[in-house]
């Protein structure tokens, strides 16, 4: 704790021990002030439970003043659900329903990012507090004063009780990423024409630092909002404006002053996206500028020319077209990286004009954009679906026969059902053996410590604080045991400072623990027992299968050029999009999960790296979005045969590893397949071969990286991990990562 010498308590131990302050001085505080000050037994309940379930049970990411900000704007929510579950508990049916609906809505609510997810258990327990008997709608503006005060209380302590350094913005971590970039920029127009090797480790560190896994929760952008998709979209472009830079190959030539001016520019423009990011200045001069030297780049190496011999008659070689190719995508990345900050500070009204198809989401109306993302995980394919239909089911079973046996304290079953069920049924079942053990050491204690004390409610009025810092600091490190067990003894002391009870009351306590963990296994085996493990499998399998049309139909529109059959995108885009992110939603519960299932003999592939099929999908997305975007190039006949050839193996190649990923019911499982990312038919030189050429080659060549990253055993780890760091959501050239 602050102000407490380094080392006297373990860092875990600090951490719970600072909640614990906070939670325990807000329920003690509010629970103490009704029960004695103002003698409301009802009102003193629904503060100490508030406090909590947000404080508690609920895992808000932030600090204290980021939590206490969460808690405010959902206030309006706690008040709604106490208002619904009072009056929907006058019958058992009335309160099923409402269990069944409340229950989804709040865990679904989870796909809005992490503040949602994370509030979402402390909002459920505060609709399943007011849903049991007794029905008393005129006790509302008690419950409704108590659980305002509890939440004031717990806000004010999280605000001002051991404040926490607040850490590195979003925002500022992008603006010092794009700030290396443009440093690595300005080096590679001098002599060597390369990054040193700090440089290069620089900015590997920086895309490094963009990362979901290195970012505090709090400060991930993952709302669906213009500026927060925005926000996101400018941490993926600068990874990959990094990426290209400091694998971009040192020529043996002197450079030309048209690539000179697109490094240049592309710097300015850099510099001018961190200022954007920090103060708030639009980027749209050097963005213009960049995008006027690219043009003249592209227009030298014969890119905007329909005759097929314009690039042989330039007189460059296909090595100087291959590092034009580099640097156009250098320029392509900046721009994206731009644009993006530009709304992601401005929103609709940012400066940057493009076109609309990679910000589709700038003019869209918020409520749109919430549509968009509902609709698209309202699937049994999306993992916050299939967890927010667990946790409903069996929270309405746990309300049915809390309700049907008339079972005392029945929302303890409930709360058991909520904290111990898991997204995959091993988990359950590990979790459950552990709380039943701590319920029942907690019980022991509980009837020994009700029957010394008796009808003494100072005592347990002195223990009820000490109880709540024991239990909210070790129950958290130690595990659920621990913390079912503590949690046992501490509803033991609050509840015979409500009423007289005795040593039975213990024994409730574990019935309605056996009760509600009970109920959590069976639906933890009906639906989805393997959690997100079986979806990682599909969903990556889905994604390479869509992203193997992406690869057809661009070579086949590059291929084809004015003749293509959709000019602007090439189809399967929107598609590939979807299925990007159910797979990354997929990834994130799956790194959560226990790894036993993923072993061999039990229908998994071993050794597969599913980040990388993350990494090939976004690759393929932006790669497509890209070379289908026009002016329009012919291509010569020899190299648009050249380009559909490499596609068509290209594809061939990510269908085959999506069917060792997921086979068909009548194919045995098979291991992910060992990708060589190089073939003769990628060093091919086409005579005339235009610009678009060589950055489809690029493309491809690099997409065929990708795929050797998903079997394991195909690379080194150190330098899969490096790659996947530096090259995740990239759309450039990973051929010399």
């Amino acid at each position: 704790m602050r102000g407490v010498p380094a080392g006297l308590f373990p860092a875990a131990y600090a951490a719970s021990g600072r909640r614990a302050v906070r939670v325990a001085l807000a329920a003690a505080t509010g629970f103490y002030l009704f029960r004695y000050g103002l003698d409301s037994p009802v009102a003193a309940t629904y503060a100490l439970f508030g406090a909590v379930a947000l404080g508690g049970l609920s895992r808000i990411p932030g600090t204290g003043r980021q939590r206490a900000a969460s808690m405010l704007r959902v206030l309006p929510v706690c008040w709604i659900l106490v208002v619904v579950g009072t009056y929907l508990s006058v019958r058992t049916w009335s309160a099923v329903a409402g269990m069944l609906a409340v229950g989804f809505a709040l865990a679904f609510s989870a796909v809005a990012g992490p503040r949602p997810a994370g509030v979402a258990p402390g909002l459920q327990l505060l609709y399943i507090l007011p849903s049991f008997p007794p029905y008393d709608p005129g006790s509302l503006d008690e419950r409704l004063l108590g659980t305002t005060t509890g939440l004031v209380l717990l806000m004010a302590s999280e605000a001002l009780i051991f404040p926490e350094p607040a850490p590195t913005p979003y925002r500022e971590r992008a603006a010092r990423a794009a700030r290396t970039a443009a440093h690595c920029a300005r080096a590679l127009t001098v002599p060597p024409y390369g990054l040193k090797a700090h440089d290069r480790s620089a900015a590997e560190e920086a895309g490094r630092g963009l990362r979901s896994l290195m970012v505090p929760e709090a400060e991930r952008p993952a709302g669906p909002g213009v500026r927060v998709r925005a926000l996101a979209h400018t941490g993926l472009a600068v990874r990959t404006l990094l990426h290209r830079l400091a694998w971009l190959p040192a020529p043996s030539w002197a450079e030309e002053r048209e690539v000179a001016a697109v490094l240049r520019t592309a710097a300015d423009l850099a510099t001018a996206t961190a200022e954007c990011l920090r103060a708030g200045t639009s980027p749209a001069g050097p963005y213009a500028e960049l995008s006027s030297a690219r043009a003249a780049l592209w227009a030298l190496s014969g890119g905007t020319s329909d005759d097929p011999e314009a690039a042989a008659r330039s007189g460059f070689a296909p090595a100087v077209l291959r590092r034009h190719a580099a640097v156009l995508e250098i320029a392509d990345a900046a721009l994206a990286t731009g644009a993006a900050a530009d709304r992601a500070v401005h929103g609709r009204h940012a400066e940057v004009e493009v076109t609309p198809e990679r910000f589709w989401y700038s003019t869209v109306p918020a409520p749109v954009l919430w549509w968009h993302r509902l609709r698209g995980h309202a699937g049994r394919r999306s993992v916050f679906f299939q967890n927010a239909v667990r946790i409903a089911l069996a929270l309405t079973a746990a309300r049915l026969v809390a309700g049907l046996d008339t079972l005392p304290h029945g929302f303890w079953a409930m709360l058991a059902t909520l904290s111990l069920t898991r997204t995959t049924l091993e988990a359950t079942r590990h979790t459950i053996r552990l709380a039943l053990t701590g319920t029942l050491a907690g019980a022991l204690l509980t009837a020994a410590t009700l029957t010394l004390v008796g009808t003494h409610t100072n005592v347990y009025a002195v223990l009820l604080p000490l109880w709540m810092l024991l239990a909210f600091t070790v129950g958290p490190v130690r595990g659920v045991g621990w913390a079912q067990g503590l949690f046992t003894v501490l509803v033991a002391l609050v509840f015979a400072q409500l009423a007289p009870s005795t040593w039975k009351l213990a024994e409730v306590r574990m019935l309605d623990v056996l009760i509600g963990s009970t109920i959590g296994a069976v639906f933890g085996l009906l639906a989805w027992p393997r959690g997100a493990h079986d979806e990682m499998r599909r969903a990556a399998a889905e994604l390479l299968r869509t992203a193997a049309e992406v690869v057809v139909a661009t070579t086949s529109s590059v291929a084809g050029g004015a003749a293509t059959i959709v000019p602007t995108a090439a189809p399967g885009q929107r598609s590939l999009h979807h299925a990007l992110v159910l797979a990354e939603s997929a990834y994130a519960q799956f790194q959560s999960e226990p790894r036993t299932l993923t072993g061999a003999g039990r229908g998994y592939p071993a050794s597969v790296d599913w980040q990388a099929t993350l990494i090939a999908g976004h690759h393929t997305l932006w790669g497509s979005e890209r070379l289908v975007a026009p002016p329009v190039t012919v291509l010569p006949a020899s190299a648009a045969r050249m380009v559909e050839a490499l596609g068509e193996r290209m594809a061939g190649r990510m269908l085959l590893v999506s069917a060792a990923l997921d086979p068909g019911g009548d194919t045995p499982p098979t291991p992910v397949p060992r990708i060589d990312p190089v073939h003769p038919e990628f060093d091919a030189e086409p005579v005339g071969a235009p610009r678009r050429y060589y950055a489809v080659v690029e493309w491809l060549e690099s997409l065929a990286a990708d795929l050797t990253r998903i079997s394991r055993g195909a690379s080194p780890p150190a330098a899969a991990d490096s790659g996947a760091d530096a090259r995740f959501g990239a759309g450039g050239s990973g051929k010399h990562a």
